[in-house]
């Protein structure tokens, strides 16, 4: 028995390694490698358990999201689970996927050119994706519900959909198409939801005339031309915001797209004729019979109407009078100009369950036709309108402010002054009141679109704007409230401590993703245009926060005194910026070179105070960059003992080629993004994997530095705030 014992262990031993062999191979590799390339392109996220990138089960291990049969994944499904990064470039290997939902996250990139190529569902909505649609998606032969929409998708659309006959539902809403619509709309002959609204569409819409469509929803483009006579047959339509020529409808079509009274226009549009004209009924007759009345009936009739009119109108002038009282008392004013009429949201379309629009962290708002003038509504139907913000009211911020007093006012910026705003829910947030000069109509709609860009901005490096107020002539925006601190004062204020170097990296870092971010994820790319130590702020984690993304278009409608005080910080302006048809990001990464230089040397980027050949920090800094002596005698004092040469001359490198005299010359920030990364990694390492080696003086700096400056007086550091 003794002699049988290892043998009978050697064969327990091979009879386990096959049973694991078999367990750990049981998915299709191919699936596999796809699930481990979207894996590492979502940066390893830890809601994704049981996924991992050096093998795996994902069948046999239940890995988040993942459903197989047999060995071949069939659904996806991880919505709504605050990833980041991409989708990586292998999805096409999942053959025998059925459904992709990766819906209300935060991915970014293109749509990957090969999707699974069986797919029967697809959901990328609410997301950042930018681009276009790739034109592989012909090849999906089994495709029927489609969803991108609340992207940054953008320009024409080739012809895609070819050869999509199982196609049934395609959303795009919400995202910035532009051009006509392609001829191979008219081959999706199975289609009966489409979805187009808030988008730039333009030209005809005579593809989509025979397509057996139960819902079709193109409202707010630029739609034009004639509406074809099958519309009438569609159950639910919204076709608002359009310029289709209305009396070119043969045979006429009495559609009520312009004639409908514009406080009516508030709800939910209506859908068919048919339920038009319910809505707004006309003054023909009814099919019931009529009664014949009396003379007596009839005096007797006209008696009561004419009681109840006189009731009704009293009751409707006592109404009004206590109305406008409280709205008075509300608004702290003498001002009797009528408010704006309440907002409703339209009705959101219910098809499937596939296709249900899950909300966004902070709901949608649509304040198209709020005001009878003729004016706003021409403006509304023109103007794309912000798909993430609230709009508020005069009235709801001038309490949350206190009327906007001395004591809320959080500082004044070259865009306008920043209030703190207490809700009545507890919330805290900043309110920017832009001060912008009599604006036309044409400036109203670049002010909108302003709002539109802004509010698509999420990330963690970037003050978040949550809404704005138009009303009575105002331009309010409304952001997150980031703490009084920003980098300026961190830098330059001596009642704070000094920031470590490891933080300085990490700020540094952290303001080079945010440019990027704005550079790189959108088309066309935004340009901060405005970067300064005062425009960033730095939360109770010391996490910087770039302020006024995506308002710098609006500085040209301000007061002269706004483009005094920007002219003024002169140590951040680019060479080039005087300069007809100059690039604004290049101009963005010169000024992130002199914010490296800021934070090296602990110097402002002028100082009027220095002698005249120190003044201007780039001009006395450049030619000592590249020597090592100088270099080091530059250090802010703070950290001069804490910068290995090795990393001072490294960062050097990277601070100089962002300050480059010739554009051209200076790297996108997705190479400065990267090389800070590595400098930043290399120290981690080498402090033995912390990024900072001085932990507790940087919890110090953190925990008490209010304790500092006992009556601080104004500073210029709230969100959305500038010099």
């Amino acid at each position: 028995m003794a002699k049988q014992y290892p043998q009978l262990c050697l064969a327990v031993m091979i009879f386990s390694a096959i049973l694991a062999s078999k367990a750990w191979a049981f998915t299709n590799p191919l699936d596999v490698t796809a699930l481990q390339d979207l894996y590492r392109s979502l940066n390893y996220p830890p809601e994704l358990k049981g996924w991992r990138v050096d093998g795996g089960d994902p069948c046999e291990e239940s890995w988040t999201g993942v459903s197989c049969f047999q060995s071949s994944v069939i659904y996806l499904k991880i919505q709504e689970l605050n990833l980041t990064g991409y989708l990586g470039g292998q999805l096409n290997n999942l053959h025998y996927l059925k459904h992709l939902d990766v819906s209300s996250n935060y991915i970014l990139g293109e749509i990957p050119y090969s999707l699974p190529p069986n797919a029967t569902h697809i959901n990328l909505a609410n997301n950042y994706l930018h681009q276009s649609i790739p034109h592989s998606l012909p090849t999906m032969k089994y495709l029927r519900h489609i969803n991108l929409s609340h992207n940054l998708l953008s320009g024409p659309i080739g012809d895609v959909f070819t050869g999509l006959q199982n196609l049934r539902v395609l959303d795009l809403s919400y995202n910035n198409f532009t051009g006509d619509l392609p001829s191979s709309f008219g081959s999706l002959t199975n289609l009966t939801g489409l979805f187009l609204q808030n988008n730039n569409f333009t030209g005809s819409v005579t593809y989509l005339a025979e397509l057996p469509l139960t819902d079709l929803n193109i409202q707010d483009n630029c739609f034009s031309g004639i509406i074809p006579k099958h519309f009438q047959s569609i159950p639910n339509l919204w076709i608002w915001g359009n310029r289709f020529h209305v009396l070119d409808i043969t045979p006429p079509w009495d559609f009520p797209l312009e004639t409908v009274p514009i406080d009516q226009n508030i709800g939910a549009p209506p859908t068919t004729q048919s339920s038009a004209v319910e809505n707004y009924p006309s003054h023909k007759e009814s099919g019931h019979k009529k009664k014949m009345l009396t003379p007596g009936g009839i005096a007797f009739l006209v008696g009561g109407v004419t009681m109840v009119a006189t009731c009704a109108a009293l009751f409707i002038v006592i109404r009004i009078n206590r109305s406008r009282a409280q709205n008075l008392k509300q608004s702290g004013s003498g001002n009797s100009s009528p408010h704006s009429l309440p907002v409703k949201t339209p009705q959101r379309l219910s098809l499937s369950s596939q296709h249900v629009h899950r909300p966004r962290r902070i709901p949608p708002v649509y304040h198209a036709r709020i005001e009878k003038k003729s004016r706003r509504r021409s403006f509304s139907k023109r103007c794309r309108l912000p798909a993430r913000t609230k709009l508020y009211t005069v009235a709801e911020l001038q309490s949350a402010t206190n009327s906007f007093s001395e004591e809320n006012l959080l500082g004044e910026g070259s865009l306008g002054s920043v209030y703190k705003a207490e809700f009545p829910d507890g919330q805290v947030l900043a309110v920017k009141n832009i001060n912008l000069i009599a604006l036309s109509l044409t400036e109203e709609e670049q002010f909108m679109d302003v709002i539109w860009t802004a509010s698509r901005l999420r990330h963690p490096n970037i003050v978040t704007l949550l809404g704005y107020c138009i009303e009575h002539g105002q331009h309010l925006l409304v952001y997150e409230h980031v703490r009084n601190l920003s980098l300026d004062d961190a830098l330059h204020n001596e009642a704070y401590k000094s920031l470590s170097w490891g933080l300085r990296l990490r700020i540094a870092l952290g303001v080079a993703r945010a440019l990027d971010y704005l550079h790189s994820k959108f088309s066309p790319p935004i340009a901060h245009s405005n970067l300064k130590a005062a425009n960033v702020l730095l939360d109770e984690e010391l996490v910087p926060r770039l302020c006024d993304c995506g308002l710098a278009v609006l500085r040209p409608l301000t007061s002269n005194r706004a483009s005094e005080i920007a002219i003024c910080d002169t140590g951040y302006i680019a060479h080039e910026h005087d300069q007809p048809g100059f690039d604004n990001t290049k101009s963005d990464i010169y000024t992130f070179g002199v914010l490296l230089l800021e934070l090296l040397t602990g110097r402002k980027p002028f100082d009027n105070s220095r002698p005249r050949e120190e003044q201007s920090l780039v001009n006395w800094a450049s030619c000592r960059l590249h020597d090592s002596e100088s270099l080091e005698e530059m250090v802010d004092p703070g950290i001069k003992r804490t910068i290995s040469s090795k990393a001072l001359s490294r960062f050097a490198d990277i601070l100089s080629l962002c300050i480059q005299p010739v554009k051209e010359f200076r790297p996108p920030m997705s190479e400065v993004v990267e090389s800070l990364n590595s400098l930043l990694e290399k120290l981690s390492m080498a402090k033995g994997g912390t990024v900072d080696g001085n932990e507790e003086e940087e919890k110090s700096f953190r925990s008490t530095y209010t304790r500092f400056i006992g009556s601080p007086e104004l500073t210029y550091s709230s969100p959305g705030l500038d010099h």
